[in-house]
């Protein structure tokens, strides 16, 4: 076994038993293959969403402001792994995220790393010793290469520890929304909204990377309607995205009081249908250009053609918010135990849920069973997506 990890606890109503000692080494084992492949020595991972998807879900964010986080992970071509940080992180990271580790700990100067924008990588590229290139996950120098893609590609195939903590994190999630839309009332700011989704959200462990709120005609307006002083009348739109663990679950809940206007209830309609069919045409080895140009012809068929150039429908999601997304020239595949997020919209609605595929079909995370829906057959099978609310 590589590594013996131990991460924060997750909520999960005691389902969450598992070995990450296991999933961290299956891990290492698909980054040494990427290393071969791209004749590379080792990476050094600096990213925020790398460094949690390697560890299991520990964290390096301490300032969100940026996509690296403090400290990174360098893995060897070897097998080796190692957790570079200055002596402010180091004491946290060993005492708190990565506890027992197999990680070996290479402790820095603050000052040095402070003096020089190199000073890390320098470290990095001394521990490959005469291994050869040093790979990055974010752009460094001309002495490094850059291979996010590559890493990402490590990324996509959830394993089975993974899958339960996204299971729980959607269940969470769902739910966490679902409760506080019911109890929000007409007069309230998007503003006043955003920050009972984040309340809703920290109250389970989980963190709002994305918060968008539209309140009536906002949601016509725009499709990513940062939260303003606008209070709500008739029909307010909530947008999550909640992360937990590195791994990042994303729902549309649109909540209406009193009765749905008819247009309304025609246009979500239509979003759903195409939301089935992406869901239905969502398997392994499915291109992002065919699940865009199925979007796009259903779109037409529903008597909403060119809806698609208007917002981007979503794609690949997991350790964050989207991946890849769907585009005409998209060659990128569907990939087993993948996770997805589409956003079908037609102007002035949507509807969102996390999923993941299986050889035999999606399996919706974020949905919960007390939210009205919206069921669409595809060929035989009824896939839901969540309807307006009316409160």
């Amino acid at each position: 076994m590589l590594l013996d990890i131990k991460t924060e606890p997750v909520p999960d109503n005691g389902e969450n038993s598992f070995s990450m000692t296991t999933e961290t080494a299956e891990k290492v084992d698909r980054i040494v293959r990427m290393l071969t492949a791209e004749n590379l020595g080792g990476v050094l991972l600096r990213s925020q969403h790398n460094f949690s998807w390697l560890t299991g879900g520990a964290r390096n964010g301490i300032d969100l402001s940026r996509e690296s986080g403090a400290g990174g992970l360098v893995v060897r071509q070897d097998g080796k792994c190692f957790v570079l940080a200055n002596r402010i992180e180091m004491p946290r990271l060993l005492a708190e995220e990565l506890p027992e580790s197999d990680f070996e700990p290479v402790e820095l100067p603050w000052e040095d790393e402070y003096a020089s924008p190199e000073f890390l990588v320098d470290k990095a590229r001394a521990l490959l010793g005469q291994g050869g290139l040093l790979g990055s996950d974010l752009p460094l120098n001309a002495n490094t290469r850059t291979v996010e893609a590559a890493v990402a590609r490590c990324r996509y195939q959830l394993t089975e520890p993974e899958l339960k903590r996204f299971r729980s994190l959607g269940l969470d999630a769902g739910q966490a929304i679902s409760e506080l839309v019911r109890t929000l009332d007409p007069g309230q700011t998007e503003r006043e909204v955003a920050a009972q989704v984040v309340s809703a959200l920290a109250a389970r462990g989980a963190y709002a990377v994305v918060t968008l709120i539209a309140a009536d005609e906002r949601i016509k307006s725009f499709r990513h309607p940062v939260p303003t002083d606008l209070k709500w009348k008739k029909v307010l739109l909530v947008v999550a995205c909640a992360r937990r663990g590195g791994l990042i679950a994303s729902l549309t809940r649109i909540v209406c009081s009193g009765s749905l206007p008819d247009e309304l209830r025609r246009r979500t309609i239509a979003a759903a249908r195409v939301n089935a069919q992406l869901l239905a045409a969502t398997r392994p080895g499915a291109t992002g250009a065919e699940l865009y140009k199925l979007a796009a012809q259903t779109y037409a068929s529903e008597g909403f053609e060119g809806e698609e150039r208007l917002h981007h429908q979503g794609g690949a999601c997991g350790y964050r918010t989207r991946d890849w997304v769907a585009q005409p020239l998209s060659a990128q595949q569907v990939c087993l135990n993948q996770a997805f997020a589409w956003n079908p919209s037609v102007t002035g609605t949507k509807v969102e849920e996390t999923c993941v595929a299986f050889a035999d079909g999606v399996e919706l995370i974020t949905a919960t069973p007390d939210w009205p829906q919206i069921s669409v057959k595809v060929n035989g099978r009824a896939y839901q997506s969540p309807d307006v609310l009316s409160i």
